[in-house]
């Protein structure tokens, strides 16, 4: 059975660090609209507060969450533990996404090792915390991170220009939801 929490204390906060692989869900409020589920890694989650957390979007393919978060705001985080005693914890909340060349993106930034690409920073106020048994999840032995993403990234010129490249292929979900805008 599952326990609801009423804030992250030290104990949950000690799981997530120990964790290597986030799980990101988002929908939009359009009922054909497609749900998101995308899996994150690097060292790219923060926890701010019990009651607050952000994590690095560094961008793919798709801008599904922040269009989702732009519609709604509605996310939840899925951790699930790959190694020691099962358990997955789900942190559900309202998100916002800040964009690079917005205000607080900088801040937001400074949370996290240094990124040299970062699409967005995700910010989440938590209004549910809930932990259940995770007895159906294997054992997977974590072997490294994957450089691909950083790779990919860098080699698409400065910063400038692959900040170009994201509002021009980030302007609009799968859903035809807005997606990135350029910064005023």
């Amino acid at each position: 059975m599952g326990k609801v929490f009423e804030k992250l204390d030290d104990k949950l906060i000690a799981f997530i660090k120990a964790q290597k692989l986030f799980f990101v869900a988002t929908a939009p409020m359009m009922a054909d609209g497609h749900v998101n589920m995308s899996p994150k890694g690097y060292d790219s989650f923060a926890i701010i507060d019990a009651h607050t957390v952000a994590y690095l979007d560094l961008g793919g393919s798709g801008i599904e969450t922040l269009a989702h978060l732009k519609d709604n705001g509605r996310i939840t985080i899925m951790f699930c533990a790959f190694e020691g005693k099962a358990n997955i914890l789900r942190l559900y909340g309202q998100g916002k996404a800040v964009s690079f060349g917005e205000e607080g993106f900088e801040e937001l930034c400074a949370l996290f090792p240094p990124e040299p690409r970062v699409r967005s920073v995700i910010k989440i106020n938590i209004t549910r915390i809930a932990d259940s048994c995770g007895w159906g999840v294997p054992f997977y032995e974590f072997k490294g991170e994957r450089d691909q993403l950083r790779r990919a990234h860098m080699g698409r010129g400065t910063r400038e220009e692959w900040e170009t490249r994201r509002l021009e292929r980030n302007v609009e979900s799968i859903d035809g939801l807005e997606g990135l805008v350029p910064p005023k």
